[in-house]
């Protein structure tokens, strides 16, 4: 690769950030993209921060069910556990999550962000602190997708005195976790080690084998900070990180014929025996604050992730799931294991990505015309991309004594793998933005914001295995200027009305030529109020996009089969309601019970028909529910016990574009879904607890996703407990 930061550069910018630097204690607003929930509720659009104590309550460690709690969020499940979710925000699309900027402690998280934005890389949920939410037009200062909405990832902090905690976890089909950091702080230096270990045999059983479906996943997190002393002219912060990860998770995409779902959603066919998921990933971040005058502040982020994956999978066996649903019983034999298959195709789906850039900010805080201003400047390079090479290896499927066997047959090889499977994706970007937060009096606050994307991708796929003669190149330039501004009127003490507007985009991956991103213009308008115990909010939201663009990948094709690169959708629009309401009521006898309630309506569909005609004007976007619902209650008594419930509702979807236009539309809808999830906990000394919970209380297991290749279920009843302790 020919890139301007090679680790060599790496290493010497995070050296001359440490120069200047001699300590004083400070948290790094930078880490976070919001802040509280007293910093939510002034900024100009919805914004919604999960706290490590809200995550304690229901002790998830799948990012999907914490994230329903808060509106505006969609999920589309996948393999029960949330290793790779697919996540959408105000209708923005969910599949792999490529639509929404994902972030850790503020920085981009995605393997290839821009050439393949699909997020194949999740870190360890069980690990985090928090999670941050942001819609509406303080997005821009963020991106590359400004269209729905952002996520960061709060990591554990640095503790502020020698501390450390673990929590370990037994669970149903042989599961464990353990989870343990430990860190401390003096006037100059503080640091953190971390681990989070989880793995499973897997809730599905493979027909006629022995081979376990689950996963076994490994993190670890080093930190350091130096600060300058307290009585420094200028205070200096540097933070530096290194986290690395591995997972081995026995997953597939063949889901299940429509009949089989119905007997068992828990199994799986033969064909799939040796289908896994094999990855590694190292990322190191280095962030370097300076306070040059108590209202100027430069801070400086170098970044660089890798990433390498083999998802070694079947691939093409989709057509058999629809002939046996359509009735074709030697095509369910051959899935059950009961028939020969010839030709059986097993993907090696191995890619390598590296993401890298610089980032700089500046905030700067003032008074013009006798109005505060709080000015945030920010400039960021960033590169990254996707080596792809996949070559296939055929079986053949084969009854012997009424059992299957998978006997090899041959591997494509030179010329063989060519096209998809053999491309180089590329992508460089200069974004800035400039964002003013101007509080014209006591009560009205107005912030201006623009962004600026200058983006150019490339793919170049190969004819052979050497590489040495090139089959096509495609390559696509955009440029978009997003303008936006907010508004929000403190009406009364706790009650802020808001309003806002902005221009979104999210950008084409490598593989689009001549792709115009996609485009939206996004309004909203609301209310929040925060009195005493209770808060509340009410937004409702509309957008109008001028091109809608769908991230083709095996996981969700796009119209026709295409399962790289991106295609235009043509127009369409997308509008709803987000409401929240939550409140503390405290009882006798110390007891206290928490209650909070979420609900999104959604309503969306095509405007105009794509230049293609495989969209129309009329269809509906995929994988979006028109309702979603959450609802969690609690009983608590202080800090010595508490129990907690929290039910999920989803409405069907649909799998494609055409599922209204009419007809049978059986198999190209998922189904409704409600989930009971219940925790609680009890002290049992000081800084020691013991928990238990039981996810999916009544067992109910429905169709949650078809693509690509079969219907597939959401976690079944699964029980745990473990322990946590503080010291």
């Amino acid at each position: 690769m020919e890139r301007i930061f090679s680790r060599p550069l790496l290493a010497l910018a995070i050296t001359a950030s440490a120069i200047p630097v001699h300590a004083q204690e400070r948290t790094l607003d930078e880490l976070v993209i919001i802040g509280d929930e007293v910093s939510a509720s002034a900024l100009p659009g919805s914004a919604h921060v999960v706290t490590s104590d809200d995550l304690e309550n229901m002790k998830y460690t799948d990012i999907q069910r914490a994230a329903r709690e808060v509106p505006g969020v969609y999920i589309q499940e996948e393999d029960g556990y949330g290793l790779r979710p697919n996540i959408g925000i105000r209708g923005s699309g969910s599949g792999r999550s490529s639509k929404v900027t994902l972030m850790e402690d503020g920085v981009l998280l995605a393997p290839a962000p821009y050439s393949g934005p699909s997020a194949y890389y999740f870190p360890s949920f069980g690990r985090m602190s928090g999670i941050e939410v942001l819609k509406g037009p303080d997005l821009l200062r963020y991106g590359p997708a400004t269209v729905g909405g952002a996520i960061n990832l709060r990591s554990t902090p640095i503790p502020s005195k020698a501390q450390g905690h673990v929590t370990a976890e037994i669970a149903e089909d042989n599961g464990k976790r353990i989870h343990a950091w430990y860190g401390a702080s003096s006037e100059q230096v503080g640091w953190l080690i971390e681990t989070h270990q989880q793995e499973t045999d897997g809730y599905k059983d493979i027909r006629q084998s022995d081979r376990e479906t689950g996963f076994d996943k490994q993190d670890f997190v080093a930190k350091l900070r130096l600060n300058s002393s307290s009585d420094a002219d200028i205070y200096q912060q540097l933070d530096l990180k290194v986290d690395y990860s591995e997972e081995l998770s026995l997953e597939t995409y063949l889901g299940l014929t429509d009949a089989d779902f119905q007997s068992d959603p828990d199994q799986r066919y033969f064909a799939s025996e040796r289908d896994n998921m094999d990855n590694q990933r190292v990322g190191y971040m280095a962030r370097h604050l300076v306070d040059l005058t108590s209202d100027l502040t430069l801070t400086t982020t170098v970044y660089r992730n890798e990433f390498q994956r083999n998802w070694y999978k079947t691939d093409g066996l989709g057509a058999l799931v629809d002939d046996a649903n359509n009735g074709d019983t030697a095509a369910q034999q051959q899935l059950r294991g009961e028939a020969d298959i010839n030709g059986l195709r097993i993907k090696n789906n191995n890619r390598e990505y590296v993401s890298q850039g610089l980032d700089f900010k500046v905030g700067w805080n003032t008074s013009l015309a006798d109005m505060d201003h709080n000015v945030e400047i920010g400039t960021r390079y960033h590169e990254d991309e996707v080596d792809r090479f996949q070559p296939i290896d055929t079986f053949d499927q084969i009854i012997n004594n009424g059992r299957p066997t998978l006997e090899y047959v041959s591997t494509t090889s030179g010329t063989g793998i060519n096209g998809s499977n053999n491309a180089l994706e590329q992508a460089d970007a200069w974004s800035s933005f400039i964002a003013d937060r101007v509080s014209v009096t006591e009560r009205l606050a107005v912030t201006g914001l623009l962004r600026y994307e200058d983006i150019t991708t490339k793919r170049t796929r190969y004819n052979e295995e050497a590489r040495l003669t090139v089959k096509d190149r495609d390559s696509n330039d955009t440029r978009e200027l997003l303008p936006g501004i907010g508004v929000t009127y403190e009406l009364t003490p706790g009650l802020t009305l808001l309003s806002g507007v902005h221009r979104g985009m999210v950008p084409a991956g490598a593989g689009g030529t001549d792709v115009d991103p996609e485009i939206s213009i996004n309004y909203e308008a609301g209310a929040r109020l925060n009195r005493g115990a209770g808060r509340y909010e009410l937004i409702g939201f509309y957008s109008d996009y001028q091109n809608t663009v769908q991230n083709c990948t095996i996981a969700t094709p796009c119209a026709g089969g295409q399962d790289t690169g991106s295609v235009s959708q043509g127009e369409s629009r997308i509008q709803g309601i987000e409401a929240l309401a939550g409140h503390v009521f405290t009882l006798p006898n110390g007891l206290s019970v928490p209650l909070e309630a979420t609900w999104t309506y959604t309503d969306a569909e095509v405007t105009k028909d794509s230049d293609s005609g495989n969209v129309r004007k009329g269809d509906n976007l995929v994988y979006l529910p028109e309702n979603t619902v959450n609802l969690r209650a609690g009983l608590k008594r202080g800090n010595q016990w508490d129990v907690y419930v929290n039910v999920t509702y989803v409405d069907s979807m649909c799998i494609d574009n055409t599922c209204k236009r009419g007809g049978d539309n059986t198999f190209s809808e998922t189904e409704a879904l409600t989930v009971v999830d219940l925790s609680g906990s009890y002290a049992v000394a000081d800084g020691a607890r013991v928990f238990a919970k039981l996810d999916n209380v009544f067992d109910n297991q429905n169709i949650v996703s078809r693509s690509p290749d079969g219907a597939r279920p959401n976690l079944p009843r699964l029980a745990s407990v473990g322990f946590s302790v503080d010291f």
